[in-house]
């Protein structure tokens, strides 16, 4: 056991932990065994020198100080009379126009990584299929020029039926977008223009070999579908760059095809970052950042020598998930990262922030250590595994200043002493949920209590809405579907009392149960940023995911009860807007 320990403490296997209860839990040995052999792979890699950072802590770009806020939407469910079912980059800027108009300083959004279309249902956007290209089903079909129209393209049909539904469609979403883009490309192929094929040889030139292998994965995961990459022919398992050359090179037109789809989705989310340049907005598009990627997905597939095979990334247990969380995610290697001077953390922050003007990094204490969870194991039985802090950091600072994009790093969880601290130190942004600012007492925190560089907000993607909170609606579902709550009736009685109290003495002026009463006070802290939910703002008593659940639950589908061209003129938009104008957070100076 000594020796296992000590080998396991020198890849950085931590041989235990103190849990959110402040109780220590020690790793089991089977556990670190097989996380130590992982680590380890075949040897052709040392474990990471600890080399000291220069403390001369490059700080990440802290933007231009005002405070402000902004809505936070999930893009695909928007809806609006335009779009096929699911949300689009033409209505993310459409979104951003009506948000400058009302003060906001953008959008916040979801991850836009790179997902399955085929399999479009498996729609988590935390569990990319990259993370270095975007979501085609983002793309505004009708906006490409060379596409002809719905009615020439004979989707008028299911694409009616595609908006009518309360749920996102994926799979009929999904087959419409690819037909249409596909109708597109071979009419791009067939006769486009001198200007529009330089513009995409461009954009391929600048993609490098990260889009061509990009491009082959997908042909090739089409060509053996169902099978996942472990299970296709050795060739293309680990395929060389001299092999996928000869691959495009005789599968022209269907890789093409999925660089054609890139290309125009960075086109047009370029369009948005422009469109809030235009309205002056401080931020603009604020993007959430994935902590990982599918295990059978194109960067876990061309990036082998990076990632931790036979693990997964997760979280220990804690009150609200008693059980602990395996999310399915390949981790990254530590130690190749170090051995590769973190390219492959840049590369990727710089796809994410060339569009934003601040990302979230989701489970930032990746960054200091992940929970990973041998493949077979159930979550409570994991360990964590270091990572490189400081250097990590020091990747992070810099990619910031490069992109001029204000970093946030979500710590909630089993965050280590000086955690906060450190990241305070190197410029990263802290992330402060009102759900968890409370007291031992279990009142809320008082606004004064929040720092200055924050984003605050009420709720996350994971946890309640706020009419679900307030309904006990979210505890209702849990049980219904056998997952413990993690809280009890009486103490949700306790603590939605003690919102309703501090509601009350702080914002008076704002009805305690409605959600501008929360905007009203989140607006009243010092934190630099301040983001709000369409969902809450609306009044949805669903939570957008219930972590735990697949098919019990429509996690990641449930489309806003509002119109986009409507909810300019929605009561509860406008109220929310001007509480935050009354405080000066506005950047519109005539509604404040």
């Amino acid at each position: 056991m000594d020796n296992l320990e000590e080998r396991a403490r020198r890849w950085g296997v931590e041989t235990g932990y103190h849990d959110i209860f402040g109780q220590w839990r020690a790793a089991s040995p089977h556990a670190l065994e097989r996380l130590t052999a992982a680590l380890t792979g075949e040897g052709q890699i040392l474990p990471i020198s600890g080399a000291a950072v220069s403390s001369d802590p490059v700080r990440a770009f802290q933007g231009d100080g005002n405070c402000c806020w902004m809505p936070a939407v999930q893009l695909y469910a928007v809806r609006s009379r335009r779009n096929w079912g699911h949300g689009d980059f033409s209505d993310l800027a459409n979104l951003l126009t009506l948000a400058a108009q009302f003060g906001a300083a953008g959008v916040g959004l979801n991850p836009l990584h790179s997902l399955f279309p085929e399999r479009a249902e498996e729609a988590s956007p935390y569990a990319p299929n990259s993370r270095l290209f975007l979501n085609p089903l983002y793309i505004d079909v009708d906006a490409i020029p060379e596409f002809p129209g719905v009615a020439a393209a004979g989707l008028a049909d299911e694409i009616v039926a595609a908006r009518a539904s309360d749920i996102v469609s994926y799979a009929r979403v999904a087959r419409a977008k690819l037909i249409g883009i596909r109708i597109a490309y071979d009419r791009f192929r067939a006769s486009a223009s001198h200007e529009r094929r330089g513009d995409f040889e461009a954009y391929r030139d600048r993609q490098g070999d990260a889009l061509l292998r990009f491009a082959c994965f997908e042909s090739l995961r089409r060509q053996y579908a169902p099978a996942s990459w472990p299970e296709w022919p050795e060739v293309w398992r680990a395929a060389s760059l001299t092999d996928l050359h000869k691959f495009r090179a005789a599968n022209s037109c269907e890789c093409e095809f999925v660089e054609f789809a890139q290309w125009i989705a960075d086109r047009q989310l370029r369009v948005c970052r422009e469109t809030a340049r235009k309205s002056q907005m401080p931020i603009g598009l604020y993007v959430d950042l994935a902590v990982g990627v599918h295990p059978h997905g194109a960067d876990a597939w061309g990036q082998q020598d990076m990632f931790v095979p036979d693990t997964s990334i997760g979280a220990p247990p804690d009150e609200f998930n008693p059980a602990g969380q395996d999310w399915g995610l390949a981790p990254f290697n530590p130690h190749a990262l170090a051995a590769n001077n973190f390219r492959p953390i840049r590369e990727m922050l710089r796809e994410t922030m060339q569009y934003a003007g601040a990302i979230r990094l989701d489970h930032v204490l990746g960054l200091n250590r992940i929970y990973m969870i041998p493949r077979g194991m159930d979550a409570a039985n994991g360990a964590y595994v270091r990572y490189p802090f400081e250097q990590l950091l020091t990747a992070v600072a810099e990619e910031s200043n490069r992109c001029r994009c204000i970093v946030i790093g979500e710590d909630l969880g089993t965050v280590p002493d000086g955690f906060r601290e450190t990241l305070a130190r190197w410029g990263l942004w802290t992330f402060r949920v009102m759900l968890f600012e409370r007291q031992h007492d279990g009142s809320f925190r008082q606004p004064e209590a929040y720092p200055p560089e924050a984003v605050a907000t009420f709720n996350t993607h994971d946890l309640p809405s706020f009419r679900g909170w307030l309904q006990d609606y979210d505890l209702r579902m849990k049980r219904a579907i056998g997952l413990d709550p993690g809280e009890s009736d009486e103490a949700r009685a306790a603590a939605r009392q003690a919102l309703i109290a501090i509601l009350a003495a702080r914002v008076p002026d704002f009805a305690p149960d409605e959600f501008s009463a929360v905007a009203a006070f989140l607006a009243s802290t010092p934190s630099r940023l301040v983001t709000v939910s369409l969902e809450d703002v609306l009044g949805v008593t669903d939570q957008v995911n219930i972590p735990g659940t697949t098919t019990q639950h429509p996690n990641w589908a449930r489309k806003l009860p509002v119109l986009l061209e409507e909810l300019g003129q929605h009561q509860s938009w406008r109220t929310v807007a001007q509480a935050f104008a009354q405080s000066g957070r506005s950047i519109n100076t005539a509604l404040s």
